[in-house]
């Protein structure tokens, strides 16, 4: 049978930001051969001098300069408020036919910020894996991350199409599924798939952390296992949920607009002792679950 994936996708793979998704991608990548060479580049010192510890590239770069060079491909690993940033020191060093692109959870902010730097030649082919964990740092990452987990890509209305299906080859080759939407859309849909979850992950357990005395230690002493799910969710990278929330703003305040209209509903199902709108509720919400889990998305 004909490899689909044929390897090495690239001669040379930088990958910026050495986080749980940099550094799984790393892993996956240098176990399937997805790449030559795989080259690796973080703005924190520390972080890689413990990348060359881990052995999980080729070779750690010593500058932005160093990583840019000679890529055929540069991944940014980085949070969405640092792509700009990140990609500004890159991009000069970068050849012509290159491809850059991200993980980044929100599109349309990523594509506004980089496409003005954008030399002449290089293509941008922006990227979004639906996978991690609410850890963070190089030790988190595992090469198996985004096995059957999607990938969603938003490609340029004029962008590249063979670099597009570049891209796809490298995530598909990680193990994920790829497809490509409109970045508004991505944007959109994601804003109440990840970005509500979150929001109101974070606010809960300010709730319970703004309790007074016994009922705080309690709440932390008692927590069930929904309270937990919350606070695993909570326990995510600040930074870059604040960034996540601050470039998807108005998609993310139409849902938390939508869900406190039904909050409100559902208080006032509560408060009447309408019982049928609450098991109504509850068995959407069921339905919703056994959907994940008949596709594997659980």
């Amino acid at each position: 049978m004909t490899d689909p994936h044929p390897r090495p996708i690239f001669a040379r793979l930088t990958i910026v930001g050495l986080g749980l998704i940099g550094s799984s991608l790393a892993r996956r990548a240098r176990q399937d051969r997805l790449a030559a060479e795989i080259v690796a580049w973080d703005a924190s010192e520390q972080v890689r001098a413990r990348v060359a510890e881990l052995g999980i590239v080729d070779r750690v770069a010593d500058d932005a300069r160093e990583a840019a060079t000679g890529a055929d491909c540069v991944v940014l690993c980085v949070p969405v408020g640092a792509m700009a940033q990140a990609a500004s020191g890159l991009l000069p060093h970068m050849h012509a036919g290159a491809i850059l692109t991200d993980v980044g959870s929100t599109k349309q902010s990523v594509i506004r910020e980089l496409l003005p730097l954008l030399p002449d030649g290089v293509r941008l082919v922006p990227a979004h894996p639906l996978a991690g964990t609410e850890y963070s740092g190089p030790d988190s990452g595992f090469s198996t991350l985004f096995d059957g987990r999607w990938t969603l890509l938003t490609p340029l209305e004029d962008g590249d199409p063979a670099a597009a299906a570049q891209i796809a080859s490298l995530w598909q080759g990680c193990g994920a599924m790829t497809q490509e939407m409109d970045a508004a859309h991505h944007d959109r849909v994601l804003a109440i798939v990840s970005h509500l979850p979150h929001l109101l992950a974070f606010t809960i357990c300010g709730t319970a952390d703004d309790l007074e005395g016994e009922s705080r230690s309690e709440v932390l002493q008692f927590a069930a296992s929904g309270f937990r799910d919350f606070t695993r969710i909570a326990a995510s990278d600040p930074v870059m949920w604040r960034d996540v929330f601050l470039n998807n703003r108005d998609a993310l305040l139409e849902m938390l607009a939508r869900f406190t209209e039904d909050a409100q509903a559902m208080a006032r199902a509560i408060r009447w002792g309408d019982d049928a709108f609450i098991v109504d509720r509850i068995e959407r919400g069921r339905r919703i679950r056994q959907s994940l889990i008949d596709l594997n998305q659980a």
